[in-house]
C-alpha cells in the first residue's frame, strides 16, 4: 500500500532523505505565516475603507457608487426634509438646464449611510438628472465640500434618472458617515429644460448654483450664484445607530422659521432636535428620534393655493405626502391653523378648523402615530389682526387645551404671549411683524416642548 506524503506518492527508492520532511515543514510554516499576514493586511484595509472609489480619470476625486451595501446595520430615519411648495417663478421654460444646483441642508441626526429624495411634483415635463452627488460641507458658509466625503449618487444603479412630471425618486444608498448637526451638500445637474422647478422658497439657508456640470467639484469656486431656495431635494435619510424613528413637524411659516436668522439653524424645530438628542445622550429615558421640518409659509389646514397640482397645498391635502410618506415616522407635531384665520376673507369658523385638525389626527392614528398639537399664538399688532379673529383663535385653542383634538398639547400661546397684553407676543419673542417669533421666540418654543410627549403611540380615538 502506497502512503501519501507532502510531495505526493512514490516508491521507497524515491523517498527523500530524513532531512527533507523538516525542510518541507519549514516551508509550509512559512507559507502559513505569509497567508496569515496577508489576511490581516486585507482585513485592516477593508475595515478602514470608507467605500470611496477613486479612478484615474477623476484624479483624486473620490466618488461613491450606490451598488455598494450600507456599511452598518441600523434604522433608516429622516435626518432632514422639506415640503415642495410650488413651481419656481421664472423657470417655466428652461428649468435649471445646464446648471448645477447645490442644496445645503442640516442633518438633525447622524448615520453611516445616506439617501435622498428628489421631486418633480410641479414640473410640467420629465426632469432629467444626469449627475448627482452628496458630500459634507467644509462648514465655512460656502459651497465648498470636504473632498474626501464626495459621493456620486445613483438611482437603481444608474448615475442618471428621469423623473416624470408630478413624480419623485429615491436614490440608492451611499456609504458616508454623517454626524448630527452636519451641513450636507446635495448637488444635481440637469442638461435639458424641464419646465417649472419644484422648490421650497423660504429655506432660511443659502444654497448655490454653478454653470455647467460641476456636481463633484469640491472647491465650491464655480458656485458663484447664491439662492434662498431648496430645489428638487425634499428629503435626506440616514442609516442611523443613534436614532430609531422620525418626528415630523407639520406647520406653517412659524414652523418654516421664516423670520429666523439665515444659515443659523434657529428654527424652533432645530432647537427641539438638539434638546432631544442632548437629553438622550445624558441618559434620560426618551425616544431616539430624528426631527424633520415640513412647514410651509402661508399654509392652511383647509384651503389650497392655486394651480394644478395646487401650490401651497392645504394641510389636509398634503398630509399623506409630507408626513405619512416620510421615513419611519413615529410622532407628528402639528402647529397649523393661524392662516385659516388670517387669510379667510370672512370670519373663520373655529369648529371647521378644529375638525380639519381632527381629520389629520385620525389619519395619523390609522398609521399608529402619536400626534402632539400646538395652540395658536397671539398676533395682535399684525395687519391682519381684528378682535373678532382673536376670538376665533381663542376658541380653537380652547378645544385644543380641552384635549378634544390632539393626543398631547404644547401650549405655545401660553409660553410666548405678553403677560400684560395676552393678545400680543411678548416683545422680546416678537420678530417685529407681531406674528412670527424672533430667534429668542423660536428658542422659547423649542425649550417649552415637553420631550416626554414624544413617548408612546396615538390614542385609538379622541
Amino acid at each position: 500500500m502506497t502512503e501519501r506524503h507532502d510531495g505526493g506518492a512514490g516508491s521507497a527508492a524515491e523517498q527523500p532523505s530524513p532531512v527533507a520532511p523538516a525542510k518541507h515543514r519549514a516551508v509550509l510554516s512559512a507559507l502559513v505565516a505569509l497567508v496569515l499576514v496577508l489576511s490581516a493586511v486585507i482585513y485592516v484595509t477593508v475595515a478602514a475603507d470608507d467605500g470611496s472609489a477613486r479612478t484615474a480619470a477623476g484624479g483624486d476625486r473620490p466618488h461613491r457608487e450606490s451598488s455598494v451595501a450600507p456599511a452598518s446595520t441600523g434604522a433608516w430615519v429622516g435626518a432632514w426634509s422639506t415640503a415642495p411648495v410650488g413651481g419656481e417663478p421664472g423657470t417655466e421654460a428652461s428649468g435649471m438646464a445646464g446648471r448645477s444646483v447645490r442644496n445645503v441642508v442640516h442633518a438633525s441626526t447622524g448615520g453611516t449611510s445616506a439617501r435622498i429624495t428628489l421631486s418633480n411634483l410641479y414640473g410640467q415635463s420629465p426632469l432629467t438628472i444626469t449627475h448627482a452627488s452628496l458630500a459634507l460641507s467644509t462648514g465655512d458658509g460656502t459651497a465648498a465640500a470636504d473632498a474626501e466625503t464626495m459621493r456620486r449618487l445613483t438611482f437603481n444603479g444608474s448615475t442618471g434618472v428621469v423623473i416624470p412630471a408630478g413624480g419623485q425618486v429615491l436614490s440608492d444608498a451611499v456609504r458616508l458617515t454623517i454626524a448630527h448637526q452636519s451641513d450636507v451638500l446635495v448637488t444635481t445637474y440637469s442638461p435639458t429644460p424641464s419646465g417649472p422647478v419644484t422648490y421650497h422658497p423660504h429655506a432660511r439657508q443659502v444654497s448655490y448654483v454653478a454653470q455647467g456640470d460641476r456636481t463633484e467639484d469640491a472647491t465650491g469656486t464655480p458656485y458663484t450664484e447664491q439662492t434662498p431656495y431648496w430645489r428638487y431635494l425634499t428629503a435626506l435619510d440616514v442609516l442611523s445607530n443613534e436614532a430609531n424613528g422620525t418626528v415630523v413637524v407639520f406647520g406653517d411659516s412659524i414652523t418654516d422659521g421664516i423670520t429666523s436668522t439665515v444659515g443659523a439653524d434657529h428654527r424652533w424645530t432645530d432647537v427641539l432636535a438638539g434638546r432631544l438628542r442632548a437629553a438622550v445622550e445624558s441618559g434620560e429615558r426618551l425616544p431616539r428620534y430624528g426631527v424633520v421640518n415640513e412647514g410651509i409659509s402661508g399654509n392652511q389646514v383647509l384651503a389650497d393655493g392655486l394651480g394644478r397640482p395646487a401650490e401651497n397645498q392645504s394641510g389636509l391635502g398634503r398630509f399623506g405626502r409630507d408626513v405619512l410618506s416620510r421615513t419611519d415616522v413615529k410622532v407628528v407635531v402639528i402647529d397649523l391653523g393661524i392662516n385659516d384665520i388670517l387669510r379667510n376673507p370672512k370670519l373663520a369658523d373655529p369648529n371647521r378648523i378644529a375638525d380639519g385638525l381632527r381629520t389629520l389626527v385620525r389619519q395619523a392614528h390609522a398609521r399608529g402615530l402619536k400626534v402632539v398639537g400646538a395652540t395658536l399664538m397671539p398676533f395682535k399688532g399684525h395687519r391682519g389682526w381684528t378682535p373678532a379673529r382673536d376670538v376665533v383663535r381663542r376658541q380653537v385653542n380652547a378645544q385644543i387645551r380641552a384635549g378634544r383634538v390632539f393626543d398631547a398639547v404644547v401650549d405655545f400661546d401660553k409660553a410666548l404671549k405678553d403677560p400684560y397684553d395676552p393678545s400680543r407676543l411678548r416683545p422680546d419673542f416678537d420678530s417685529g411683524d407681531h406674528l412670527h417669533p424672533s430667534d429668542l421666540g423660536f428658542a422659547r418654543m423649542g425649550e417649552v416642548f415637553d420631550l416626554g410627549a414624544l413617548k408612546g403611540a396615538g390614542q385609538a380615538e379622541l
